[in-house]
């Protein structure tokens, strides 16, 4: 989600098709609304939510263009267990890529789930530091692979120091899912998105 002043004479409903004219192949406009002035998505979201996609088959060039390729089983039960220990609010400083001034922020939820060979981790929250989701993906496809546990997880948390020596997947796998505009229940957490 973008803001941005338009003083042109396209419409809303012109102005989208006519920006993907001109946008890269690999970003797309999918709808243009008029937005009341001063209005400042970062800090008018509620919560965002990401997702990061894991591709734990054979390898597959294709599937791996969007996914980060583990050739290793993944025990999904054990991550969906230990990405429970970051729900709520904690200091994120052992999942971020740079200090912040304020590393607290609010996780509304880790899920962790699995169809056919796709791993999918989804993680919602009011706002993000930095690299806070390729880092937690890191954290929980450790622990998959029987090299970390739970305990661990909430070790690093309080430790503050980088988790798994500042371990962080690749950004092929993380995407954007939802942006959800609207009044926030606290206001501290105003930083927003991950990569």
């Amino acid at each position: 989600m973008i803001a941005f002043t338009y003083t042109g004479r396209l419409t809303a409903a012109e102005l989208g098709p006519a920006l993907n004219g001109r946008l890269p192949p690999d970003v797309a406009i999918r709808d243009v609304r008029r937005a009341r002035p001063g209005f400042n998505p970062r800090r008018a979201a509620r919560y965002r939510e990401y997702r990061y996609t894991v591709w734990n088959g054979p390898r597959s060039p294709l599937r791996e263009r969007n996914a980060l390729g583990v050739r290793a089983p993944l025990d999904v039960v054990a991550m969906a267990r230990a990405g429970q220990a970051l729900e709520g609010r904690h200091d994120f400083s052992a999942f971020a890529v740079a200090t912040d001034r304020d590393p607290v922020r609010t996780v509304h939820a880790v899920r962790v789930r699995k169809q056919g060979s796709f791993v999918t981790i989804d993680v919602r929250a009011s706002s993000f530091l930095r690299g806070m989701v390729r880092r937690i993906a890191a954290v929980l496809i450790e622990v998959g692979r029987g090299k970390m546990n739970e305990s661990e997880i909430r070790e690093a948390l309080a430790a503050r120091q980088p988790a798994r020596n500042g371990a962080t997947a690749p950004a092929k796998g993380l995407c954007l899912r939802r942006v959800v505009l609207g009044r926030r229940t606290e206001t501290t957490d105003d930083a927003d998105g991950d990569d």
